[in-house]
């Protein structure tokens, strides 16, 4: 099967450039069950995300609010993750990043998105309040 031949789904976005994060999931990121913690791949989605929002903000950024978080798939031990973090709004102090997660098999090129949600961020100064966005 090529890429071509593949259901959406099982091809990972190639309109997105490179992903922001790519890591394998280990043992020690399972929940009781053996699957990988919703929690860990949520961490890894904020750090994806913070990632492009301090690099947007040229500065510091803390995360305010997550939304519409869906989990489609399972990742397991052994798997490829790749985060891919896109922004879409940037405000007077805030920027709302989606993030998409995706699996790829440890022993074949089988890959699915497992999970994706919005992250939004504010810029902080230092003196820890909210700041403005700098203009591209």
């Amino acid at each position: 099967m090529t890429a071509e031949t593949m259901p959406a789904e099982a091809v990972q976005p190639q309109d997105r450039g490179a992903p922001v994060i790519r890591t394998i999931a280990m043992p020690s990121d399972t929940n009781p069950a053996g699957d990988i913690f919703g929690g860990w791949l949520m961490a890894q989605m904020d750090l994806a995300a913070g990632n492009v929002a301090a690099r947007r903000a040229r500065g510091r950024c803390a995360t305010i609010s997550v939304e519409a978080m869906t989990f489609h798939h399972p990742v397991f031990v052994g798997d490829e993750v790749s985060i891919y973090a896109q922004i879409l709004k940037v405000g007077r102090t805030s920027i709302r990043i989606h993030v998409e997660v995706w699996r790829r098999e440890r022993e074949s090129e089988t890959t699915r998105k497992v999970t994706e949600g919005i992250f939004t961020f504010v810029a902080i100064g230092s003196d820890r309040r909210p700041r403005v966005v700098p203009e591209v």
